[in-house]
């Protein structure tokens, strides 16, 4: 074989082998796909897009395909990924709200019976009502409410059984007013609440305040009060107790694998995501989103969700909603 050929076939051999990234075809982590189980610019849909692209910044996984899963909300993604057992490249990004969807909705699927892989952040709902609206306050909104439950009507960006759901039913609970009664109307994220909200189709929405950042620093949206023990940085409203409403809720959001997975597999993207949660990258988004790190994996995040499965069914029973 003549020399310049031999150099030439080298030359294209070092070339192509200098092209194969960690994105290429490959195992594991390799080709990983992260499912959101909600429509484009709700909260889930957020927190996976940030850990994706944050992911993908620091060379901790190659490309990432992010993916959405639409209906009841949640459960339809749920019982793909519990469908999807011994998959090595599919992770979802799931919360309170999925605990919830799949009660509601007479699901057998249960996120405890799914590989846990790490609990990512804990997040205040707010009561949030357009520019426009006549309550100024949480009193002015619960006044109204008390008087008239089926009047006012409330939405949310889960279905019964999720957060924006739960945190309504719990604060009319709290007030007094009988849950059963409360007008409530689900919407598939927090995109579509907010295109609710903002076209008054509405009073009032609850929902995680990372979603609305724009909206309210441009002063589309105002914040009546938030869920949690203090105030939110940066967002001029009063905690729930502060306005005379004995209630804490906080929502958080973590991630899933299907069942099946193997020790080495699950510790692997298990090291994914603490080498995610290290990032000065994530930190940030922690700040600018108003999350709350809650970063817990293994036998503690196992055991919360086992918690949590109690926690709701004990909930929505109480509540008569199931």
């Amino acid at each position: 074989m003549p020399r310049r050929l031999i150099a030439a076939l080298a030359l294209l051999l070092l070339v192509a082998s200098c092209g194969v990234t960690r994105g290429d075809e490959g195992e594991g982590l390799h080709r990983l796909r992260m499912m959101v189980p909600n429509s484009p610019g709700g909260g889930y849909d957020l927190t996976a897009r940030t850990a994706v692209k944050i992911m993908e910044d620091e060379d901790v996984t190659g490309r990432v395909e992010v993916f959405n899963v639409i209906g009841a909300g949640g459960t339809v993604a749920m019982a793909r990924l519990m469908n999807e057992a011994g998959n090595e490249d599919l992770m979802m990004m799931m919360g309170l709200g999925v605990v919830g969807a799949v009660y509601t909705n007479g699901s057998a699927a249960r996120v405890s019976d799914a590989t846990p892989l790490a609990k990512m952040i804990e997040e205040q709902e707010g009561i949030l009502v357009p520019a426009d609206s006549p309550f100024r306050t949480v009193g002015d909104l619960v006044a109204a409410w008390t008087a008239n439950p089926g009047s006012v009507t409330v939405g949310g960006g889960s279905s019964p059984g999720g957060p924006d759901h739960l945190f309504p039913m719990e604060v009319a609970q709290t007030v007094g007013i009988d849950p059963t009664t409360v007008n409530y109307i689900s919407y598939d994220g927090g995109g579509d609440l907010l295109t609710a909200l903002l076209g008054n189709k509405i009073a009032a929405g609850t929902s995680g305040l990372g979603e609305y950042v724009d909206q309210i620093e441009s002063g589309q949206v105002r914040v009546l009060a938030v869920s949690g023990s203090e105030r939110v940085p940066g967002i001029d409203a009063p905690t729930l107790r502060e306005a005379g409403i004995d209630l804490e809720f906080t929502n958080w959001r973590g991630i899933l694998a299907p069942p099946g997975l193997s020790d080495e597999v699950r510790a692997e993207m298990v090291e994914a995501l603490t080498t995610l949660h290290g990032t000065d990258a994530w930190k940030e988004a922690l700040v600018s989103n108003g999350w709350t790190d809650a970063f817990e994996t293994g036998p503690e995040f196992e055991t919360f969700l086992q918690e949590q499965d109690a926690r709701v069914e004990s909930t929505l029973t109480e509540l008569g909603l199931v």
